[in-house]
Formats: C-alpha cells, structure tokens, sequence
C-alpha cells in the first residue's frame, strides 16, 4: 500500500482563519465558530450571529450541541471498561444485555461489533421520526415528527427495539459497515449494566471528569445551559426559513449523539484521548483499527472505534463530526497532535434536492470545504475557492 507523505502544514495564520470562518457566513450560515491549534498556538474565532432575530453575535467560546462527537467519548469510556476486565471487546452483546438482543443476534454481534458499526443492526431514527422514511422521495417527507417529538422522553430500550426490529443491514461482522445509533443506544445500556449507574453518569465521571473537561455534559433537560446559539433547521429546504430547535429534548439519541460542549473543550478531549491521557496504548490501538463503514448521508468513512479517520494531503486525522436538529460540529487531530481544529455551525441541512432528490451542492459546502483545509494546515492557495 502506498503511503501518503504529508505536507508541511502551513502554520497559524489568524487572518486567513477569519476570513474562512466569514466566508461560511457569507455563504448562509447565520452563525459558524471555531479554535484551531498548532503546538503551542491556540486561535480561535467566530463569524456571524447565534440568533438571527436580535442579532446578537455568535462567539468562539458558545456551547453547542454536539451530536455523534459524543460517541468518541462513549467509546471511552467502553474501552475503559475492556481495560478493567469488565467487558470483552469480542464478547457477545448477548452475555451482557440478553434482554435487548436475545438469541442468536445476542449471540453473533460483538461489542467491537457496535463500536465498529458492524453489527448489522439498523438505525432506529427512521422509525422514532417518520419524516425521515420519505427522503430522498422529498414530496412524500414533512417535518411534523420533529416538532411532535420536541419535549418527548424516549426510553433507550424504546429507541433500541425499534432498530432491532427493521430488517438487518449486513450479517453481523461484516466486512462493510453501516453506521446506526442504534449501536449506541447499546453501549450506553452496556456501559450501565456493568458500572451500575446510568450511562450519561459514568461517561461524566471516567472521561469528561477525567478529561477536566469544565463545560461538557449530558443536558438535563431540553435546554442549553450557559451561553449558547440558537440551532436553526433547514430540512433540505422544507423549513423556510429555517427554524430553531436549540430546545428539543435529547433522548432521542443519549449516549450516541447528546453532548453539549464548546470547541476548546473538544480540542483538549481528542488531544487526551489521542495523547494516552484517557485510555491506554492497547485501547488506542484498537480504537483506530478502522474499517470501511457507509454514513447515514451515504458515503464511506474510515471508522475506528468511535472515531473517524481523514486522510489528508497534510496528514492523517482523527476525531468525528456530528449533527443534530439545527446543530454541526467536526473535530478533528493529526495523528501526531501537532494539529487540531473544532468547528461549530447553527445551520443543518442546507442543501435543497434536486428532481431526483439528491441534494444539490450549497455554497455552504464550498466554504466549509476551505475552512477544513485551511484548519488543518494546508495552505490557502490549496483549499481552493468556495463552490
């Protein structure tokens, strides 16, 4: 296999991050922040606004919804109970949780299996929000299921059986992976079968806590607490203009996408974790032994245990992104952590679909494309224009 040889990075250059995070604005995103480092040097930045009403600025220091980033640290804390002897990675699910995957299903799917997303298993979001089952086939989706599950308290064995119920996406242990929540769902209810409390609590305790990470937590209830943007949906267009939803009960998705946290906060995680501060070497190691896994949007990803991996002109990365209603986020660390970007948005969904329902490419798209290359150390003249 041919190695990439990875381009000297093209250091911090303030202004140049500015003028990315502006141009993201500029493109429809009412509000984008972010802080990048390299080595010692932290910038950090934010264009726009955090609630287009008032307008009242968005700050680089916000909290933010920071969906599936949060299953990086949900992986933690498994791993820190393989570490302890607690769980197998190769176990069964089934010898743990035999009440929520009995028989054979409990049998064949491993715990790397969830964390890998190679269990084969669903994702239960189509079924606990129908607006989601018509797209691509946009005419036949509303967004009536979002709004009726605002303020509703889903119980994860109740989001779980709704995965395991729909037909299979692979055998167990595929050579190919499909990426579920439901996966997610489990190891939050594996996480609290061996600790004995609930699994938002032993993530908090064993990684956030660990980490002194002093502005990162499960909600306690549908609100943000602390300086925050609004979060405003699109729904491919079928929200127009774009509603908030920053106050929506997060059961629906716990252990797998629940997070509030700022992007310091997020750099400081991935830097442990990916430094040894969090789990051991051994952990590491199979945290990024990655295989091919298809994403909810449909495209392919390098997927660890919980983490991405990016192979870019300027190095390998490691980290996540992750999306709820009205809320983005990517974080991401070069491998030698020499490198690290976070960046939040208030805008999802942005991209209308065209006659067949694919989704067409937004100028948002472009933007974003050059803030990442330009995060990551490329420099400018590579990220190339916003499209």
């Amino acid at each position: 296999m041919k190695t990439r040889q990875a381009a000297p990075s093209a250091g911090l250059d303030p202004a140049e991050l500015q003028s990315a995070l502006d141009d993201i604005h500029h493109a429809g995103v009412p509000g984008v922040f972010a802080e990048v480092r390299e080595g010692e040097r932290t910038w950090h930045g934010a264009s726009g606004v955090a609630d287009v009403t008032t307008g009242r600025p968005v700050r680089a220091e916000m909290r933010h919804r920071v969906g599936s980033v949060t299953k990086s640290f949900t992986a933690a804390a498994v791993l820190q109970q393989v570490e302890r002897g607690r769980v197998g990675l190769d176990a069964p699910i089934g010898d743990h949780l035999p009440g929520l995957v009995p028989g054979e299903r409990g049998r064949r799917i491993t715990v790397r299996m969830l964390l890998n997303n190679t269990s084969g298993i669903p994702d239960y979001l189509p079924y606990a929000f129908p607006s989601l089952h018509g797209f691509p086939s946009l005419p036949d989706v509303s967004t009536e299921s979002l709004d009726d599950n605002r303020f509703r308290s889903f119980r994860p064995a109740e989001l779980i059986a709704m995965g395991l119920a729909a037909p299979p996406t692979g055998e167990p242990g595929g050579s190919t992976g499909v990426y579920s929540n439901t996966n997610w769902l489990l190891l939050g209810e594996l996480l609290a079968e061996v600790t004995g409390m609930p699994a938002e609590e032993c993530v908090t305790r064993n990684v956030i806590e660990r980490a002194g990470l002093r502005h990162t937590g499960f909600p306690a209830g549908p609100h943000v607490e602390g300086p925050h943007s609004l979060l405003y949906e699109s729904f491919y267009g079928l929200i127009e203009p774009p509603r908030d939803y920053s106050v929506y009960d997060m059961s629906w998705v716990g252990t797998g996408a629940a997070l509030v946290s700022t992007m310091a906060d997020l750099n400081r995680f991935y830097a442990l974790l990916l430094g040894g501060g969090i789990v051991g070497p051994s952990s590491l190691v199979e945290m990024r032994r990655t295989v091919p896994v298809r994403a909810l949007d449909g495209s392919m990803i390098r997927y660890g245990l919980g983490l991405h991996r990016v192979d870019t002109d300027h190095g390998t990365f490691w980290g996540h992104d992750g999306t709820v209603w009205g809320a983005g986020t990517l974080s991401l660390t070069r491998a030698d952590g020499g490198r690290q970007m976070s960046v939040a948005v208030n805008l999802a969904r942005w991209n209308r679909p065209d006659a067949s329902g694919r989704p067409r490419p937004h100028p948002v798209d472009g933007a974003l494309k050059a803030l990442y290359a330009t995060a990551t150390g490329a420099p400018a003249s590579a990220a190339g224009p916003a499209r």
